[in-house]
C-alpha cells in the first residue's frame, strides 16, 4: 500500500479540500457506472445476450463486425475502468 504525505499550514483545511475532491470524483464515477450499466443493458436487451456472453462469442469470431458491437465492447471496457477507479477511491484512507 502506498502512502502519500502532504504538508500544509492548515492541515485540516487541506484534508477537507482533498476529501471534497475525492467525494466529487467518486460521485462522478458512480454516475458514470450507472450510465454505462444502462447502456450495456440496452445492448443486452436488443441482442438478447449478456455482455459476458457477447464478449466471449465476439472473441470467438461468432459475429460479423458492426458499429453496435464496437460500442458494446467500448462500454464494457469503460465499466471495468470506472469500477476500478471507484474501488481505488473507496480504498483511500486518511491517517494522522
Amino acid at each position: 500500500m502506498a502512502e502519500l504525505k502532504l504538508r500544509s499550514k492548515d492541515p485540516d483545511s487541506l484534508r477537507r479540500i482533498i476529501q471534497s475532491a475525492l467525494s466529487e470524483r467518486l460521485q462522478g464515477v458512480t454516475a458514470g457506472i450507472k450510465r454505462t450499466e444502462e447502456r450495456l443493458l440496452e445492448f443486452e436487451n436488443k441482442y438478447q445476450l449478456s455482455t459476458e456472453d457477447f464478449i466471449s462469442r465476439f472473441n470467438n469470431d461468432e459475429f460479423s463486425h458492426n458499429f453496435d458491437f464496437d460500442e458494446w465492447i467500448g462500454e464494457s471496457r469503460m465499466l471495468t475502468h470506472l469500477q476500478q477507479t471507484q474501488e481505488s477511491i473507496e480504498e483511500i484512507d486518511f491517517v494522522d
